[in-house]
């Protein structure tokens, strides 16, 4: 999968506060169908003239925050997004890429149970105050999982 670009523009729809429906799966690579639900509440803002997008989602019910970090590339045209949890306090690997439209897909590389997987992140853009993010993972890059969902509604 290529990464796409975008523009600097691409997350000015994610400015604000949200509240989040979750959605993650239980068991990744397994076939499982059984998810775990539970609420968030997110606030997103810009720094450095839109070049940085800032996110933090709280999940009160889970005992633990993340944290988004968006950097726009200006010379590539992309986004690089790198998520940190308060409860390993470590960056995960970044995904890169950018919108087409009120789609945007952002791919990398990551562990995920001690192996490697790919990862796609997927955003849609649906109207003013709704956006749906989605996160699949893939073994072999040919069949992907998606194993986390948020429906954001905004407050």
């Amino acid at each position: 999968m290529s990464n796409p670009t975008g523009h600097v523009t691409d997350f000015d729809f994610l400015v604000g506060d949200w509240d989040v429906a979750n959605r993650r799966l239980h068991h990744r690579h397994v076939g499982s169908d059984e998810w775990d639900e539970f609420a968030g509440r997110g606030h997103v803002e810009q720094r450095l003239g839109g070049v940085l997008n800032i996110e933090q989602l709280d999940f009160p019910d889970r005992g633990w925050s993340g944290a988004t970090i968006r950097s726009f590339d200006v010379v590539a045209q992309q986004w690089s997004i790198v998520w940190v949890n308060s409860a390993r306090g470590v960056f995960e690997p970044p995904v890169v890429g950018g919108f087409a439209g009120d789609v945007g897909t952002f791919v990398g590389t990551d562990v995920d149970d001690g192996r490697p997987v790919d990862v796609v992140f997927t955003w849609t853009v649906l109207g003013a105050d709704r956006a749906r993010w989605e996160q699949a993972f893939s073994l072999d890059g040919v069949e992907w999982e998606t194993n986390w969902v948020m429906e954001f509604r905004r407050r």
